[in-house]
């Protein structure tokens, strides 16, 4: 009996170490937005060679984040079609590859019909991580987020991360590195994307892999340091020598005559895919 009784406290302790509870991981998360020019294409100047030979300065750049979903992947049950003009129950108002959830958040139609069951997998939301005011393209801060409804996770994996851009601000200039040039000198612009409401249509959702578990076998403490790359590649599509130039002489993407351009340059954005660097540790 005595020997049972040592013994008990440590049984105990044991037995809370491992039970199935909240807080496998703690989330600290933050975020980081950069445009990276490539030493491949270093044209001189700051200018940056394009696909399409012409040469690109950026000379100021933010991005806005309404805020960036962390989603889970489970088994899931049999396969069922998803048809985005018939929505399954929580969802509505299904367009451009993705429908608005109840909840609030934007959701692809692949995940959509994985939660369905095509696959055998169901995808939720974990976490959300609200991301205020704009994050300055070239400086590239750092910056500490928070998490809706909790950092602390229960047992799950979370395997992907989707991005919503709201905002995007630009201003640079753009020479042709043809001969013969297909317009003379230098040609500057501008863009100002925005969104406005809360029901608004974002510019575009990005879609991120992630393995981040949380369970009692990996370390309770996760760094996750989420990251958005924009590089002159997002340029190479567009045709510079079709930008119509304003009356103050400065190339304005938000103007009806630059819808194409603008347009293409949008395109280029939505298929970026964000990246992420796991540190995981004890505390």
């Amino acid at each position: 009996m005595r020997r049972f009784l040592q013994w008990l406290p440590v049984a105990l302790l044991s037995g809370c170490a491992l039970d199935a509870g909240e807080g496998f991981a703690v989330l600290e998360p933050s975020v980081q937005a950069a445009y990276t020019p490539l030493p491949r294409r270093d044209a001189g100047d700051g200018y940056q060679a394009l696909a399409s030979d012409f040469q690109l300065r950026m000379d100021s750049g933010a991005v806005s984040l309404g805020s960036i979903d962390l989603l889970a992947s489970s088994g899931g049950g049999g396969a069922t079609t998803f048809d985005p003009s018939s929505p399954p129950p929580g969802y509505s108002l299904c367009h451009n590859g993705h429908c608005h959830s109840d909840d609030g958040s934007l959701v692809d139609y692949e995940d959509i019909q994985a939660e369905l069951g095509g696959g055998g997998i169901t995808t939720t939301t974990v976490a959300n991580l609200p991301v205020d005011g704009e994050l300055d393209l070239l400086a590239a801060p750092t910056v500490g987020l928070t998490c809706k409804p909790d950092c602390e996770l229960t047992r799950t994996n979370v395997s992907s991360g989707r991005w919503s851009i709201t905002g995007l601000r630009m201003t640079g200039s753009v020479r042709d590195g043809r001969v013969p040039a297909r317009f003379v000198g230098v040609r500057t612009f501008r863009l100002t994307a925005t969104t406005s409401g809360t029901e608004a249509e974002p510019l575009a959702v990005l879609k991120g892999d992630l393995d981040v578990p949380s369970d009692r076998e990996n370390k309770p403490r996760v760094e996750l340091g989420l990251k958005l790359a924009l590089t002159p590649e997002l340029f190479d599509a567009v045709d510079w020598s079709t930008a119509k130039e304003g009356l103050d002489g400065v190339v304005d993407l938000d103007a009806v005559e630059n819808a194409a351009v603008r347009t293409a340059l949008l395109q280029k954005v939505g298929e970026v895919s964000p990246t992420a660097e796991v540190n995981r540790g004890a505390w």
